[in-house]
């Protein structure tokens, strides 16, 4: 099966996800815990690995008390940033 995820969508979201998780202070095992999903999953996302689902970027907002909005604005800023780079 091919895949047609974008490689700088899934590593602006993972840097999104990495700084705001350090930036409350979270570990990963805090932020799964805080959000309903595995730790195993959060690492992931973070190497950019795997792309979340709608829910689980809505729980992964919760769990970082933001929402889903506001990660969601700022993943296409970091987007913007890799797409730049990668030019």
């Amino acid at each position: 099966m091919r895949s047609n995820q974008d490689p700088a969508l899934l590593r602006a979201f993972a840097a999104e996800i990495k700084a705001r998780r350090a930036a409350s202070e979270l570990s990963q095992e805090g932020l799964a815990f805080a959000s309903s999903v595995t730790r195993t999953f959060v690492a992931k996302l973070e190497l950019a690995q795997t792309s979340p689902s709608l829910t689980t970027i809505f729980r992964l907002a919760d769990g970082l008390k933001i929402g889903p909005d506001e990660m969601i604005q700022s993943t296409m800023r970091r987007y913007r940033k890799e797409l730049r780079a990668s030019k």
